[in-house]
């Protein structure tokens, strides 16, 4: 292998960096925890799906009527 190539010494940077973290692998935990539930469990409970509860199967006609009859 080449160790003189961007890839792996790009590489070799994070991987060392990672493997000698402490503090940082709690913090990465966390950070990862939080992602999951801000996109997971809140987009399930607090956003629905607004257009296929209104458009019933034609989205693309639904939002080209809604856009004309708010320009209006």
């Amino acid at each position: 292998m080449n160790k003189d190539g961007f890839w792996y010494r790009a590489f070799d940077l994070y991987y060392d960096g990672f493997r000698n973290m402490r503090l940082g692998k709690t913090l990465w935990t966390i950070i990862l925890i939080k992602l999951f539930i801000i996109f997971a469990i809140l987009k399930v409970f607090f956003f629905p799906n607004f257009l296929k509860q209104h458009a019933g199967g034609d989205t693309a006609g639904y939002v080209a009527d809604e856009l004309v009859e708010r320009a209006q």
